[in-house]
């Protein structure tokens, strides 16, 4: 077991020994470390290392088939979440559980609603305490404003002092940035920054290493469902990190091959919408053409106009030289163009159905030639798109939910390319994965341009566009702002086109 240097008082939480297993899969063998009280300890690993699966026991939502959870130096035992909240714990998931129709008054409270004497809840008393929680948080929010008003980064907070309201001792935050803008990313370090003076343990999962530098204490590592080690953050070297998460050494981390760029494949002119301000670019065939800019500058709003997802004004696509009309994603794929889009679990996949279904969905002419599919034929271009792209996963049967990050996000992808596309959009293609399936999904980009596919990066990582683009244009408040060639990118001339309209204001 690793046990961090103090005394034993100092530590909050240890795990002896933690085994889990699902049919077919040891999600965790022999699990064993510590952490201390008052500390911002990461956990660490590949998607499908273990991490939230550790997590989930510790908060009552699996139970271990062997092993101990001490807490404060007692043996626990965590049925499900209510006793884990009985015990201090509680875990803000990545993907948030707001109700967006209540208010911020009425998620704080939710399970919890203080009650009159008549058996109802006690509305003057929930709101007047939330108040004056928010208050003393230093949060200005209206206790009255419904969830759904509010964005990624202030629901996200709502579910971290929602932990505070409780008194919790230690609060388990999986991947807290990943949808959040630099701004919001702020805010919530300077809260971590607050609870961790306050004598609150945060466990934090995330796969940006920048961030365990600058807020965690501690980290530990794992690796396909094993504890590999602990350390303090800055005692062990990133590519020791690296290496020790993926097994092997990532030299390259933008596998970034030559271009053999063709001819002129997309040309977009005038493009104009609610979002979108006369937008005008062009890409040809075999080039990765990245778009920067900050969170709102209209990126993702260009390719949902490009794919038909949203009503265009005015403007023009050309494809091949010739202009073709998208009304619909159905137009958009029907001419060759794809889009995988940022939020997999909610455009990308139907994470409740299988493997093969999901590669099957935009892809069921090619199945059937009548009223009747051919089984035979799905399963193989399945298998074909599974072992090309290396997706793991025990089945073509196995539900999308159980797959890792890395391997969800190449199902998204893998689906489209039975179609052969011409022009790929990839909106936050390496979003929410680790660093060794960011290296194959890079490999499989720089593959399919290869192949002379055009291929439109968006990504709000700034090394990933420059590692990977061939030219970058940049955009701001819906307007393209400026356009650079791969020799000429940097971060510091991005930030500054991708800027300059509000300079400018």
């Amino acid at each position: 077991m690793e046990v961090l240097e103090g005394k034993k008082s100092d530590i909050i939480l240890e795990f002896k020994d933690i085994t889990k297993t699902f049919p077919g899969v040891v999600a965790l063998k022999n699990i064993s470390f510590t952490i201390k009280k008052g500390t911002v300890h990461a956990l660490v690993g590949e998607n499908g290392a273990g991490k939230s699966t550790l997590m989930k026991i510790l908060n009552g939502l699996y139970h271990a088939d062997s092993g101990e959870i001490h807490l404060d130096g007692e043996k626990v035992q965590i049925k499900d979440s209510l006793q884990a909240q009985q015990h201090g714990i509680a875990m803000v998931h990545q993907e948030l559980n707001v109700v967006n129709e209540l208010s911020i008054a009425e998620n704080i409270f939710l399970g919890k609603e203080p009650m009159n004497k008549f058996g109802f809840i006690d509305q003057k008393s929930l709101y007047r305490e939330s108040a004056e929680f928010l208050k003393k948080q230093k949060l200005s929010y209206n206790t009255k404003t419904k969830m759904k008003e509010l964005s990624v980064g202030e629901q996200q907070m709502i579910e971290i002092i929602k932990t505070v309201f409780f008194n919790s001792k230690i609060i388990i935050m999986d991947e807290p940035t990943s949808s959040l803008s630099e701004g919001e990313v702020k805010k919530l370090f300077e809260k971590i920054k607050e609870l961790k003076a306050a004598g609150t343990t945060i466990i934090y999962i995330s796969h940006r290493l920048e961030e365990i530098d600058e807020i965690c204490d501690y980290l530990t590592i794992m690796r396909d469902g094993m504890f590999i080690k602990s350390a303090k953050v800055g005692e062990i070297s990133r590519n020791e990190i690296i290496a020790s998460m993926v097994g092997r050494n990532i030299e390259n981390a933008y596998p970034k091959t030559e271009s053999n760029i063709g001819e002129l494949l997309l040309e977009v002119k005038g493009l104009t919408n609610d979002s979108i301000k006369d937008v005008s670019f062009e890409i040809k065939r075999g080039e990765i053409l990245g778009f920067a800019g900050l969170v709102g500058a209209g990126r993702t709003e260009v390719a949902r106009a490009i794919f038909g997802m949203d009503p265009v004004n005015s403007g023009e696509i050309y494809l091949e030289g010739k202009k073709i009309n998208i009304k619909n994603p159905r137009d958009a794929v029907d001419n060759g163009i794809m889009m995988a889009s940022e939020d997999r679990r909610k455009y990308g996949l139907v994470t409740k159905r299988s493997v093969l279904e999901n590669i099957s969905l935009p892809n069921y002419n090619r199945y059937s030639k009548t009223l009747f599919l051919n089984g035979k034929v799905e399963t193989e271009y399945s298998s074909d798109i599974c072992k090309k792209l290396q997706i793991k996963t025990p089945s073509l049967k196995t539900q999308a939910a159980s797959l890792s990050g890395g391997n969800q996000q190449k199902l998204v992808i893998g689906k489209w390319l039975i179609s052969n596309p011409k022009v790929f959009i990839l909106d936050e293609p390496t979003r929410g994965i680790d660093v060794g399936a960011k290296t194959e999904i890079y490999k499989l980009i720089c593959e399919l341009a290869a192949e002379g596919m055009a291929i439109i990066m968006i990504s709000s990582d700034l090394p990933e566009l420059l590692g990977m683009s061939d030219r970058i244009y940049t955009m701001s408040e819906g307007r393209i702002t400026g356009e650079l060639s791969r020799e000429e990118a940097t971060q510091e001339k991005i930030m500054h086109y991708a800027t300059i309209e509000r300079q400018a204001n």
